[in-house]
């Protein structure tokens, strides 16, 4: 590997050198630097101080410029131009350097002061394989040079070989603490034995209590993470540490706010801003990032307590002048938007930026429309271009979370052409995300191409994957899937498998992989699991054993595990468990309708219309209102919406006459209406139009109206719901798809569901 990275070096030694050269030979004739009648020596002197203020500016390509104008410079000019170099990660114009400066004197790399500062530059730029090269080739090593090393690989995430490297170190020389820090970095996000390991060497070597180790060990305790640690007991191992501090730095203060942000605590982040801004103790402007992040964690039961405390910070953050950075601007949009903020206000404050924009503030300002208003984000991912911002990894990552709104995978696959042709077609985020992109978008095909195509896969591939066939109803495909993992599971990858098994009732399979959690991964379940394993007995009928598995459970039951067993119940007819599971739920979610809407169903399904009817008035008097139900159909580039009853489309009356058309096609077939939802008192005729005015039959009716313009030449037509379909609504599909010859995909709340041939892909397990 290293005779590799050599090699790959040498050719870009060359390639680099002659770009330098030819470059920096033209800007040479323009300055007319020879012609001075100054003595040489402080022309040099001159020519010196220049490169060091460019370079400690920033400014690498101004300092580079300057150095081919004088044949002779000091060590310390030299390695200022490295520094800069590795500060601003320009990893090609450092490799010119190092080549120019080997051809005119190449007995000067022998100075170890110089060599680390090259070494840091290729570490700092992430060309590990020739650091360590170069640093095998060192003939004297001091402290500094094992500290770079390990920093790169602490940068990379790389913690065996830091650990590895740390061990040399201390065969040679006493660590430390610039040391101790950067192998501290490494073990963020890592078990907690190995911060744990490296804490007890520096409490050996007396180190922990300096404030550079101690700030590494609050952010390491925070980010820590093992078997049978909360969030809460990392926190509390932080916040151990940074008590016990004698002095502490602002860095200190902003690393204990951001273990508190990072573990979920938000009200300690913010009180422990509170505190700090009461003592008279300054802040930045990562003191205020962390704390706009916070604000969505605080358990606020008014959404305006919470826009009051945004709006405080907004002011502090004026007062400081800390507004003119774009971080916090973009930030502070951020906070608003996840707080409940009008996205009108938030795009108001992105347009007062005019002239400070980058790409991090429109990448903010796409994320905050990116679930609220997906077609106006897709916009103004597109200005980007007329803006001449190019937009990054992340900001097609976003824009992908955008497209998996929409009903079809059609702007998916342009933000695709668009990664692949600006060259992140490699990334594995960008990946990660296409996966979840064309899965919600109804072409779990494209997604399994973009899985199958990927050269490297990390976990949150592998769960995306394990996701779009749950979601798609292919529990098979899943758990095969499951068995070539080559990548230890977590949390998250069992939340997919025994989602994929409720789908489609593999209760035995469920449960075995639900026992396996702890026996086999080390990994206790959590209230997502527990949820899965009551939908998945209660879906199948068994009903008391997952009453019994709510009983057993080590933590109270929250209103999605009420849900789903009352949400069974009602599948079942289990009213006396239903009313239980329907009162718990209403407990913790009081404005929310689902509860009485199961339960008047329930009762409907029953016979008893008239406990149906209290039902439904109980719910107006407490000022509780149903979800509407909505259907959305994408037709060329435009995406219609239907609410039930169609009242607002301008074709209602065209659509409902075709509707009309088609009904008694279907009944030709022997579709009879399901009515058995509906109030006793309502007349029939009044019936049967709820159910045939529903939304869905609407989108899909204007969709065969406009066949010629549906995407994939017609042969598809997809609908997307934002409640769940219901019986009546699930056979009609069923029917159609057979009637018209064509695959229609229906997403509603929960899953997908394909219909073709009069079949379902749940087989009518939903």
């Amino acid at each position: 590997m290293v005779l590799g990275a050599v090699s790959n070096f040498t050719a870009l030694m060359l390639c680099s050198s002659k770009l330098v050269h030819r470059v920096f030979s033209k800007r040479c004739l323009l300055r007319n630097l020879s012609t001075s009648s100054a003595e040489p020596e402080t022309i040099a002197t001159n020519i010196d101080a220049k490169i060091r203020a460019f370079s400690l500016q920033g400014n690498v390509e101004e300092a580079l410029s300057l150095l081919y104008t004088h044949s002779s410079l000091s060590l310390q000019t030299y390695a200022s131009l490295f520094h800069g170099c590795a500060q601003k990660k320009c990893l090609q114009q450092g490799m010119a350097l190092h080549h120019y400066m080997l051809h005119k004197d190449p007995t000067i790399q022998n100075d170890l002061f110089l060599t680390n500062h090259i070494l840091n530059m290729y570490c700092k730029c992430g060309h590990l394989a020739y650091a360590h090269y170069m640093f095998d080739q060192m003939c004297h090593r001091n402290i500094v040079s094992w500290t770079a090393l390990i920093s790169g690989y602490a940068q990379s995430g790389l913690v065996r070989e830091c650990f590895s490297l740390f061990s040399g170190l201390l065969a040679h020389f006493r660590p430390n603490e610039f040391a101790f820090a950067s192998l501290l970095s490494a073990c963020e996000g890592r078990d907690i034995k190995c911060g744990m390991q490296v804490h007890a060497v520096a409490l050996k070597m007396s180190l922990d209590a300096g404030v550079y180790v101690a700030n590494a060990l609050i952010t390491m305790y925070s980010k820590s993470s093992g078997s049978s640690r909360g969030y809460d007991q990392t926190a509390d191992d932080a916040w151990t540490m940074f008590k016990s501090m004698e002095f502490r730095n602002l860095i200190s203060w902003n690393s204990m706010i951001a273990g508190f942000q990072f573990c979920g605590l938000g009200d300690k982040a913010i009180c422990l801003f509170r505190h700090m801004y009461c003592n008279g103790i300054g802040f930045d402007r990562a003191t205020l990032l962390s704390v706009f992040s916070s604000l969505n964690q605080c358990a606020f039961d008014d959404i305006n307590i919470h826009l009051r405390k945004c709006f405080q910070l907004h002011c502090l953050t004026i007062k400081s002048g800390l507004i003119s950075e774009i971080e916090v601007i973009t930030a502070l949009i951020k906070s608003y938007a996840d707080l409940g903020g009008h996205i009108s206000d938030c795009y108001r404050i992105f347009l007062d930026t005019s002239g400070q924009q980058d790409i991090v503030s429109w990448t903010a300002i796409i994320s905050v429309f990116a679930e609220q208003d997906p077609e106006q984000s897709f916009l103004l991912f597109r200005q980007l271009h007329h803006e001449n911002f190019l937009p990054d990894w992340y900001t097609f990552s976003v824009a992908l979370k955008a497209c998996a709104y929409y009903v079809t995978e059609q702007h998916a696959t342009a933000v695709h052409s668009q990664v692949i042709k600006k060259g992140f077609q490699e990334d594995t985020v960008l990946c990660n995300a296409l996966i979840h992109a064309y899965a919600r978008c109804g072409s779990l095909a494209l997604s399994e191409q973009v899985f199958n195509e990927m050269h490297y896969r990390d976990l949150v591939s592998w769960n995306s994957m394990l996701k779009s066939y749950a979601i798609h109803g292919q529990a098979k495909d899943a758990l095969e899937l499951f068995q070539q993992m080559n990548i230890s599971p977590d949390s998250a990858t069992f939340v997919a498998l025994l989602s994929a098994c409720s789908h489609v009732g593999l209760v035995d399979e469920g449960v075995k992989l639900f026992n396996s959690m702890s026996d086999d991964h080390s990994i206790v379940p959590q209230l997502d699991h527990y949820s899965c394993m009551v939908d998945i007995y209660g879906r199948a009928g068994r009903i008391l054993e997952a009453e019994e598995l709510i009983h057993k459970m080590p933590m109270e039951p929250d209103s999605v595990i009420w849900s789903s067993l009352l949400g069974s119940c009602r599948k079942h007819g289990e009213t006396r468990l239903a009313q239980i599971a329907a009162d718990k739920f209403k407990e913790l979610e009081p404005k929310n309708s689902l509860g009485y809407v199961q339960m008047s169903n329930i009762y409907s399904s029953g016979g008893n219309f008239i406990e149906a009817g209290q039902i439904r008035k109980e719910m107006r008097d407490s000022k509780v209102r149903k979800e509407p139900g909505l259907s959305w159909v994408e037709i060329g580039k435009q995406v219609h919406e239907f609410a039930s009853g169609g009242q607002h489309h301008p074709q209602r009356g065209v659509i409902l006459s075709r509707l009309e058309i088609l009904i008694g096609q279907l009944k030709e077939m022997g579709y009879a209406p399901d009515l058995s939802l509906a109030l006793k008192d309502t007349e029939m005729e009044h019936k049967e139009d709820q159910l045939f005015h529903h939304s869905e039959k609407l989108a899909l009716v204007f969709a065969i109206m406009n066949e010629g313009r549906l995407p994939c030449g017609g042969n598809v037509i997809k609908i997307m719901k934002n409640i769940r379909i219901c019986v009546d609504c699930h056979n009609f599909m069923k029917l159609t798809s057979y009637l018209l010859q064509k695959e229609i995909v229906v997403r509603d709340s929960n899953r997908f569901h394909h219909f073709k041939y009069a079949t379902c892909s749940c087989s009518d397990y939903w």
